[in-house]
């Protein structure tokens, strides 16, 4: 936490007093100073990423890359932003966004953007701790990806993990190929149950899954199992080697979540049936991604899984027939996963920059060097390949 200054000049009792007003706001779920600007900040912020303005161009890849960037943080010791550290003065780089499980992780650089924005603004939004600033953010992408149809209440208060560790990210986050046992067990260690695995799963139904978390479904004997549509396989594969054909690396491949969002082309090579489904919608958070996994037409053998649950079989099925129900309990799964708390006792602060703690001043301005300088070596190489084509 930072010092308070000045408080030598502070009658002790009064100083004292004054704390456990604060405590005793902050445990009675009274909103904090600053609430309004700052939700309104991380809200237009969010937004613009999204959908874009007059001057920017949104990008619809971040809305998804948030959602999951909370599910990752909170699964692990709770809802510390620990996941957005780049390293710690304990774990050293190994932190959790370099996980195997961590895979394709985005929406770093907005947070980081965020917090810079409610620090020059001043007011209440200087003390922003960056966990607060991701569920924020989350929350606010699920309502923009949902045309506003899903909307639930987040508050403030979270503090700033100070560890952070991939072997620990790997050990927690489930799996593509963890069973119904696991996922069950995964949510029940955190006080969630099968309705939230059910509802959040529904997240699934935008962003896009990196070839090696599929690579599994593509195997011939999965689609004679029947835990596969068959056509979408043959699908998946043709579409897979094509991508390989264009990138020539398997671990550059990716594909869209669900089959709503790929091309009519894929669709109509799938066999997949859009009834009730708005297929013009690509992108937007709603429930059709409960349409594909009754029709075996999912990335994910974890996805797959929970066909085989006959209590959460029943709610796939009343979630693709009624939208505004899954709406309704994703958001409250949502404000349930934001609430997971870390373990009694952990080290906490509220970070001046979201990717390093505060044990370790001196390597924020190494680390500001080494972003610079990634960000015009990125230039420069997408110049160069631009240049490179325009010879060929």
């Amino acid at each position: 936490m930072a010092k308070l200054s000045g408080a030598g000049a502070v009658a002790p009792s009064l100083l004292l007093w004054c704390c456990c007003c604060v405590l005793i706001a902050v445990l009675a779920g009274q909103p904090a100073a600053g609430d309004d600007a700052f939700e309104r900040t991380v809200f237009e912020m969010v937004n613009v990423a999204i959908r874009g303005n007059a001057t920017v161009q949104g990008d619809p890849r971040v809305g998804p890359a948030l959602i999951r960037l909370l599910f990752h943080d909170c699964w692990v010791n709770g809802c510390d932003g620990s996941v957005l550290l780049d390293e710690t003065p304990a774990d050293g780089a190994r932190t959790e966004k370099t996980a195997a499980r961590s895979i394709g992780l985005g929406g770093f650089d907005l947070i980081d953007a965020i917090k810079a924005r409610l620090a020059s603004a001043g007011g209440g939004g200087g003390d922003a701790s960056c966990a607060d600033i991701l569920a924020f953010a989350a929350r606010d992408a699920a309502t923009v990806l949902s045309g506003g149809r899903i909307r639930y209440a987040v508050r403030r208060g979270r503090g700033d993990g100070v560890a952070s560790s991939a072997e620990a990210a790997d050990a927690a986050l489930p799996g593509p190929v963890s069973s119904f046992a696991e996922l069950e067990e995964s949510f029940a260690a955190r006080g969630l149950g099968k309705g939230d695995l059910a509802a959040l799963s529904g997240a699934h139904a935008v962003g896009a899954c990196h070839g090696s978390s599929f690579a599994d479904r593509l195997r011939p004997s999965v689609a004679a199992a029947y835990q596969i549509n068959g056509t979408y396989q043959l699908a998946l594969v043709a579409r897979q080697k094509l991508l390989l054909l264009q990138n020539a690396s398997d671990s550059a491949t990716t594909m869209m979540n669900n089959v709503r969002d790929m091309d009519p082309a894929f669709r109509a090579a799938s066999s997949y049936s859009g009834v009730g489904v708005d297929t013009a919608a690509a992108g937007a958070l709603d429930n059709s991604y409960y349409t594909a996994n009754l029709q075996n037409m999912v990335l994910l053998k974890s996805d797959w899984e929970l066909t085989q649950d006959e209590d959460t079989l029943a709610r796939l099925v009343a979630y693709r027939d009624d939208a505004a129900r899954w709406n309704k309990d994703f958001g409250e799964a949502m404000e349930r996963l934001s609430s997971l708390r870390p373990p009694v006792g952990a080290r906490l602060e509220i970070r001046k920059t979201c990717r390093l703690t505060n044990l370790s001043p001196g390597r924020a301005v190494v680390h500001a060097l080494k972003s610079f300088l990634r960000r015009r070596y990125d230039q420069i190489s997408g110049l160069l390949k631009y240049f490179n084509a325009g010879l060929m």
